[in-house]
Formats: C-alpha cells, sequence, structure tokens
C-alpha cells in the first residue's frame, strides 16, 4: 500500500476522537462525573494528535529532494512526540480537575444514561485503536502506532472511570469518582513517557530493534562461511524506512565483478527481509591492514 493511503487512517482517528468527543462529553454533562471529565479531555488530546498525525504522515510522504536526500521519513517522529506532550498536559488537567472533587465531593446524577453512552465510546476507541495498530506494524509507521496505542489506553482507562461511576452508583462513596481520575491520570502519563522515548530515539537516529538487527547478522553469518568478512555495521529507523551500512571485506585475488555481484545478493537478501529497507556497501580487500583502520565513525 503507498504511504498516501496511511493518510486514511488518519482521518478515520479524527472521526472517531470527534464521536468520543461528543459522546463523553455528553456523558459528563448527564452525571457530573469529573472521571468522565477526565476521559472527555483525553479524547481532545486524540483529536490534536491525529490532526498532527495526518499533518506529518502528508510530510513523510513526500519523496527524496536536493535539501532532504534521505527523505522526509522523520517527520512521523514529530507527530508522535506532540501526542505525547498532548497526553502530559492532559495528564495535569484531570489531575487537577480530581484534586478540586475530592476536596468539594459532588453527587453524580444520570449515572446510568451516562455510562451507556461512555460504554459506546470506549468501543469505538476500542475498534478504531485495533485498525490503527494492525496498520501501523504493517506499514512500520510509529505515527499510527502511537496514534493507536493512544486509543488503546484511552479504553482502559475508560473502563477504569466506568468502573469507578458504577461504585459510586453502588456505594455512595463519592471520593471514588476523583480517585478513578487520578488514576487515569497516572497511567495516561506513562503512557506520554513510552511515546516520547520512541519519538527521541528516531530523532536522535536510533538503531534498528533487537529483533531486525539480529535478522540483519544471521544473514551476514552465512555470508561469512564463504570466507567474506564484515565490519563498521551501522543502522538506523528514519519512520517508516530504514537504513543500513557496512564495510564488506572480499579476497583480494577476487576480480571487481565477482564482488560486485556477491555484495549485490546481499543486499537484495536484507532489503528481501526488511522491506523499506536501503541497503550501502563498501568493498574492500580482506588481506589489506588498511581496510582495518576505517571502521570508526569519522570514516
Amino acid at each position: 500500500m503507498a504511504v498516501t493511503s496511511l493518510k486514511s487512517y488518519a482521518w478515520l482517528s479524527i472521526a472517531a476522537a470527534l464521536a468520543t468527543i461528543a459522546l463523553k462529553g455528553a456523558a459528563w454533562l448527564l452525571t457530573g462525573s469529573v472521571g468522565l471529565l477526565s476521559d472527555a479531555l483525553e479524547s481532545v488530546v486524540n483529536l490534536a494528535g491525529a490532526a498532527m498525525a495526518l499533518a506529518m504522515l502528508a510530510v513523510a510522504e513526500r519523496p527524496a529532494d536536493k535539501g532532504h536526500s534521505f527523505g522526509h521519513g522523520k517527520a512521523e517522529y514529530f507527530s508522535s512526540g506532540f501526542e505525547g506532550l498532548l497526553i502530559l498536559f492532559a495528564a495535569a488537567a484531570i489531575g487537577i480537575a480530581a484534586i478540586q472533587r475530592l476536596l468539594s465531593p459532588q453527587e453524580l446524577e444520570q449515572i446510568g444514561l451516562g455510562l451507556i453512552v461512555s460504554v459506546l465510546a470506549s468501543l469505538i476507541n476500542l475498534v478504531v485503536g485495533r485498525i490503527l495498530l494492525l496498520a501501523g506494524r504493517r506499514h512500520r509507521s510509529i505515527t499510527l502506532e502511537a496514534d493507536a496505542q493512544h486509543l488503546l489506553t484511552d479504553v482502559w482507562t475508560s473502563a477504569g472511570v466506568i468502573l469507578g461511576v458504577a461504585g459510586v452508583a453502588l456505594t455512595g462513596w463519592l471520593w471514588l469518582d476523583p480517585l478513578l481520575a487520578l488514576l487515569v491520570a497516572s497511567n495516561i502519563v506513562w503512557t506520554a513517557w513510552r511515546l516520547l522515548q520512541r519519538s527521541t530515539a528516531g530523532l536522535m537516529d536510533g538503531s534498528l530493534p533487537a529483533e531486525q538487527h539480529a535478522q540483519v547478522l544471521a544473514i551476514l553469518g552465512r555470508y561469512r562461511a564463504l570466507g567474506i568478512d564484515f565490519h563498521a555495521l551501522r543502522t538506523r529507523q528514519s519512520g517508516a524506512h530504514s537504513f543500513i551500512s557496512l564495510h564488506v571485506l572480499v579476497p583480494g585475488a577476487w576480480t571487481i565483478t565477482h564482488g560486485h555481484q556477491m555484495v549485490e545478493d546481499l543486499e537484495r537478501e536484507i532489503r528481501q527481509a526488511l522491506p523499506g529497507t536501503s541497503v550501502l556497501t563498501h568493498l574492500e580487500p580482506l588481506d589489506d591492514p588498511a581496510a582495518q583502520d576505517d571502521v570508526g565513525l569519522d570514516r
């Protein structure tokens, strides 16, 4: 599927956010629950994050140009980082509202109807979150994965809020409502922290995940059995695209044609194992001592 089509998932997320804002806002107005208010606030964050995702996916799909020869894939990390920061702001707003309600408890109204509306909103987030998560993993898009993880986290926090509000209805313990809101705030802070970590790693040219790195090493290991060696292996992730560079050391008696054909086969095998990967190799003679002097990054 083309990168352009990924924007349709961002539009789906925007539609889901608008629907859940309306439903959760209605649930809060019906009940007066600060827990349900916290849930509605998180959906506002979902909307802002989805809008940012749409903008960054549009940037990421641009082809490489003179000023960006490696493409624009890193734009996706701005989206996930932005959503992480928004989640932190939402957590602060939820915490302030919950503390105020703890100090000034308030009776809840029309709890049954409010909970039904909130459950419907959670079902929307669950379905859309699963769709985005599968699409994000399939297309290696951190933007879609971040959006999906936020929506699925929202489902769990909504479940906690719903249980808390139901508990208030059954027990009359008004403090349960703001207490659940504080737990919601704590949970989404953890989600924000993970998103910010991934975004930072991408912007700092973090290496490929351990599983993918192991795949590369396994391929190189098979070629070593042919009397070839490798060094200066470097990997990095840029949105949905990966970059791998390495030096390939072959016997000095090989012809250029022989060596070139071998690295072509090697590069093709790596690309087949890791779709969306650019592989750059540098051919060197195995028996030349100078070939061992350029392992460092400055070379």
